[in-house]
C-alpha cells in the first residue's frame, strides 16, 4: 500500500475526492490517498507542497501558477474544475461600504500573502481600472479571521467564494457587494515533482480514478440534497452552484496556458512568464 497525502479546501468542489476515499476506490489500487482540509488556502497549500506535508494539492490555478513560476518545486498535472471560480465581495453587514466603488481605497482582508483571496483582489482592482499599486491588505488566515476583521473594522472586505460565505450573508454578518468571477479555470491538481518523479503511475491511477467520479458528480441521486448537508448551504443555493460549475477531466493544452499566463502577467499577478514544461506536466 503507498501512503500519498492529498490537501485541499473543505469546500464543496472537493467533495468528488471524499466519496472516492470513503468508497475505498483508492484503496482498491493499494493507495492510502490521506486527505487533509486546509481551510485557509491557497498560500498554506503552496507552503505545504514546497515542505512536503503533502504530495498533491488541489488548489487555485492563479496562486500555483504564481507559486511554481516563484521557485515552488511542483507540476500542474490537470485542471480539476474548468468552470471560473466566482468570488463574493463582501463587506460587515453594518459597514458604511455599499458598492464596488465604495471600497476602492479600503483596506482588504486576505487570507495570506499570494492566496486566492490577495490575488482576485488585482483582479478586480483591474476590472475596476483602480491602480492595484494602492491596495492595502490585512493577513487574517481563515474565514473565522474575516468575520473577525470586518466587525471590528481593521480590514473593510473581503473576497471568498461566493456559496461557501453565503450563509455569513443569510445571517447577516457578512453583505455581499459584488462578484468578480476568475477569467480562468478555477482549481488544479498540483503534484510536488520529486514525488511525481518516483510515484508518476500512481498519481495517473488517482486522476483516472477522480475524473471518473467527476464525470458522473452531478447525476449522483441527490447529490445535492448530500453537498447542502455537509457544507451547511441550502438546498437552492448548492442547485445553483452545481448548475454553473463544471469538472474538468484533461490538462492544459499549450495555447490555453499561454493565453492563462498572459492573462496573469496582464494583471501583475506574474512578473515573468514560465514556459509550458516548467508548468505543466502531461501524464
Amino acid at each position: 500500500m503507498t501512503t500519498i497525502k492529498i490537501a485541499g479546501v473543505p469546500e464543496h468542489f472537493n467533495l468528488p475526492w471524499q466519496l472516492c476515499i470513503d468508497n475505498g476506490e483508492f484503496e482498491a489500487e493499494n493507495i492510502d490517498l490521506e486527505w487533509t482540509d486546509v481551510p485557509e488556502g491557497t498560500g498554506k497549500l503552496c507552503q505545504m507542497l514546497r515542505d512536503g506535508s503533502t504530495d498533491i494539492a488541489v488548489i487555485l490555478t492563479e496562486g500555483i501558477i504564481k507559486d511554481i513560476a516563484a521557485g515552488n518545486p511542483s507540476k500542474i498535472v490537470q485542471i480539476y474544475v474548468k468552470s471560473p471560480l466566482i468570488w463574493g465581495i463582501h463587506v460587515a453587514s453594518k459597514s458604511k461600504y455599499q458598492t464596488i466603488e465604495d471600497v476602492k481605497d479600503s483596506t482588504i482582508a486576505i487570507s495570506r500573502i499570494g492566496s486566492g483571496s490577495q490575488l482576485m483582489a488585482y483582479v478586480n482592482a483591474a476590472n475596476q481600472n483602480w491602480n492595484s499599486d494602492s491596495l492595502k491588505f490585512e493577513i487574517i488566515n481563515t474565514i473565522d479571521g474575516a468575520v473577525e476583521a470586518l466587525t471590528n473594522e481593521t480590514a473593510d472586505y473581503f473576497m471568498w467564494e461566493h456559496f461557501m460565505t453565503k450563509p455569513l450573508v443569510d445571517q447577516g454578518i457578512f453583505r455581499r457587494i459584488g462578484d468578480c468571477p476568475t477569467p480562468w479555470p478555477s482549481f488544479v491538481i498540483a503534484v510536488r515533482e520529486e514525488f511525481l518523479e518516483k510515484n508518476a503511475e500512481a498519481v495517473a491511477t488517482i486522476l483516472e480514478i477522480i475524473n471518473t467520479t467527476t464525470e458522473d458528480f452531478k447525476s449522483i441521486p441527490s447529490i445535492d440534497r448530500t453537498l447542502a448537508e455537509t457544507f451547511g448551504q441550502k438546498l437552492e443555493d448548492i442547485q445553483a452552484w452545481l448548475k454553473l460549475t463544471e469538472w474538468s477531466q484533461e490538462n492544459f493544452s499549450e495555447t490555453k496556458f499561454n493565453t492563462l499566463q498572459n492573462q496573469l502577467l496582464e494583471l501583475r499577478i506574474i512578473n515573468k512568464k514560465s514556459t509550458f514544461a516548467e508548468i505543466i506536466k502531461a501524464l
